[in-house]
């Protein structure tokens, strides 16, 4: 079955503000900012890759205006740069409304195998750096008392098995559990935290560094038999981002139908 065709934007997110992290290149990030951009949103791009993140901020502003595309580099496990992205968001746009936290890293190592880094980088890029954006959002939001929206990137893997992965999966259940734990506090000042868990969403990345015999064991299971276009991820991000979610927090949304 092929992907459907892809849907045009309906001002979903119109005025509001995004930062939006590892959102340089091909993958569910750059699909993210390209949709709200789309549904009427101002975004803050940021990414650890300098060259990728100067292109595509290059290429989005040309597109959807420079007044509404902002980008800063910032690696997730660095936290005077994630200060630095938030701080740059509330100068550039004068508030913050919804963050997308999407920064993550895969590998594949069985445990025998597996080195302290890299159990290590996993976890601080996956797990830690989620939750390094997500304590900076809550303060940002907080202190604005205007209510708002996390959205975080986990994956299937944070629910069911696969050999090699225990550091990958033990991240992303990790990211399941911190949205949880988030959402019942952030509840108090009107802000909503939500993930997304998809499975295979294919882009160029990831077809270099996974095994096209993995790639197509992981897509035969799927029930439509073929990958997610990271698009079709990002529609998801969408929905929790809008008021047509506003009653949804806590929650992990599997956009995949592997999810035990």
């Amino acid at each position: 079955m092929s992907a459907p065709d892809y849907l045009p934007g309906h001002g979903l997110l119109t005025g509001r503000t995004a930062v939006i992290t590892a959102a340089a290149g091909a993958g569910i990030g750059g699909a993210t900012a390209r949709r709200f951009l789309e549904e009427g949103a101002r975004v803050v791009i940021g990414d650890a890759h300098t060259r990728r993140l100067k292109e595509s901020a290059h290429a989005l502003a040309e597109e959807f205006g420079a007044d509404r595309v902002t980008a800063l580099n910032c690696d997730v496990t660095d936290e005077d740069q994630v200060q630095a992205l938030f701080a740059h968001a509330e100068e550039a746009h004068g508030r913050l409304d919804i963050v997308v936290n999407n920064a993550g890293l895969g590998g594949t190592a069985e445990l025998t195998e597996m080195t302290d880094d890299q159990w290590t980088k996993i976890l601080d890029v996956t797990l830690n750096g989620t939750f390094r954006c997500t304590r900076a959002a809550l303060r940002s939001l907080q202190a604005a008392g205007t209510g708002g929206v996390i959205v975080n990137n986990a994956s299937v893997a944070g629910w069911r098995a696969q050999r090699g992965q225990a550091h990958y999966a033990a991240a992303k259940a990790g990211v399941m559990a911190l949205t949880r734990c988030a959402a019942l506090e952030a509840a108090d000042y009107g802000v909503r935290v939500n993930a997304v868990a998809p499975s295979l969403a294919m882009h160029p990345h990831l077809a270099k560094v996974t095994s096209a015999e993995l790639l197509a064991e992981l897509t035969e299971k799927e029930a439509f038999g073929r990958y997610a276009e990271p698009w079709e991820v990002a529609n998801v991000i969408v929905f929790l981002a809008s008021g047509y979610s506003s009653y949804m927090t806590g929650e992990v949304v599997a956009v995949s139908s592997q999810h035990a």
